[in-house]
């Protein structure tokens, strides 16, 4: 704890510290608290999993004060991102009794509004807290603590106004903190048009590259989920991460494995809360080893031990690669992140793939175990639709298809139970 006390926290948020743990701080706590203390505007780049609401609660929790309102706001993307910040919040300020409520879409109004009359730190989704502010039920006017977490998946979901609309309605002599894995140029404007002066923070990835075994299978469209059945059901042991770009192939991908004997469970924004909530805790608790996911219902999960990351759609960017592949390979663990690449599929990858090094797997010869289409071409369509291009579309783009030729199945020590 020696390192903390350095950082000029408070005997109370110390305390709850070492209660929950941590001996000593990740490195982007070490680098965040004292600025975030000294009331500096604050811009992070660091992935999920390394620390990053300790790194700006510690600070906001030790200067909130008890019945005065709401005086910090934390915007994150998702509702499961927001129930774990909450949950951390109030594991971390349970010495000073403040009230941390979590506002999010898919449940009833009336219940947030009941809290959000005694709230001091509010997190929730873009939308609902919009929602909240045109009812008037919500009352930014004593925030002088804004946290935006997970800033660019924010953008690429399109909450880009709905921020904004939020950010204008708290005090201007606020402090802000935004933390985000990748700083894009849009990151940038926001910063210039929000922000004062802000201190830059940047960490190392949690993923150790030496540990991290990246493949890739060129497979028929119609034998993607055959191949991904026998790899499943090859690897013995593991945790498992299946992404789709839709949510419909998620569910369809989840129902395919169970029919073959194969325990998965599914997450996207389009099951209940109630739903959602419980394949979490199936998943943390290892009850399920097998998750299917979308990038916006798995983004901001803190899911330790990932074995394995299979990209069943090729992602629509190479930030929602690194945000996939960034799963696994943590804390000196091995790690092994699978791309199935179709037909239409390549100009993308070979988009993504260009500076990393990912070998080419020849897919074995299998009997096709059902007649099921995963359209990627269809992903990206309904992508475009909401307003995300897929990058590498132009002029005089090949078809790449880089690195060695393997064959059978990418080498693993991996065995699930």
């Amino acid at each position: 704890m020696e390192k903390f006390k350095q950082l000029g926290l408070s005997e109370g948020i110390l305390n709850a510290i070492d209660k929950a743990g941590f001996s000593e701080p990740s490195e982007i706590q070490e680098k965040t608290i004292p600025l975030v203390i000294s009331g500096r505007d604050v811009i992070g780049s660091s992935a999920t999993g390394s620390g990053k609401t300790l790194a700006f609660g510690a600070g906001i929790i030790d200067k909130v004060q008890r019945a005065g309102g709401i005086q910090a706001l934390v915007l994150t993307p998702t509702r499961e991102l927001a129930e774990q910040v909450a949950v951390n919040l109030r594991k971390f300020s349970f010495h000073k009794g403040l009230n941390v409520r979590e506002i999010y879409g898919g449940v009833s109004m009336e219940p947030q509004i009941r809290g959000l009359r005694r709230a001091e730190i509010v997190v929730g989704t873009p939308g609902r807290i919009l929602d909240h502010l045109k009812r008037r039920t919500l009352n930014l006017s004593k925030v002088r603590y804004l946290v935006l977490d997970e800033a660019d998946r924010m953008l690429d979901m399109g909450f880009i106004r709905d921020v904004e609309s939020i950010i204008r309605s708290c005090p201007d002599n606020r402090q802000t903190m935004l933390f985000s894995a990748t700083i894009s140029q849009e990151i940038k404007e926001i910063s210039d048009r929000y922000m004062k002066n802000p201190s830059y923070v940047a960490v190392n990835n949690q993923v150790d590259p030496s540990k991290l075994y990246q493949v890739y299978y060129d497979v028929d469209p119609d034998m993607k989920f055959t191949l991904l059945a026998h790899l499943l059901k090859m690897e013995k042991e593991g945790v498992v991460m299946v992404f789709c770009n839709t949510r419909r192939n998620v569910d369809r991908l989840t129902k395919a494995l169970h029919d073959q004997g194969i325990h998965a469970r599914a997450i996207h924004g389009g099951l209940s809360q109630n739903k959602r909530s419980s394949t979490l805790q199936s998943f943390h608790e290892r009850e399920t080893l097998i998750l299917v996911c979308t990038d916006v219902a798995a983004r901001g999960l803190d899911i330790k031990d990932i074995s394995h990351v299979y990209n069943f759609d090729i992602p629509v960017t190479d930030t929602d690669y690194i945000h996939r592949i960034g799963r696994t390979a943590r804390a000196g663990k091995n790690g092994i992140a699978i791309s199935f690449v179709s037909t239409g599929d390549h100009t993308e990858f070979r988009q993504i793939s260009k500076s990393l090094n990912i070998e080419r797997i020849n897919t074995p010869k299998l009997n096709k175990t059902v007649s099921i289409i995963f359209s990627s071409n269809s992903d990206r369509k309904a992508n475009r639709q909401r307003g995300r291009s897929p990058p590498g579309r132009g002029k005089g783009s090949e078809r790449g298809r880089p690195g060695k030729r393997k064959e059978g199945r990418p080498r693993s020590n991996f065995r699930r139970r």
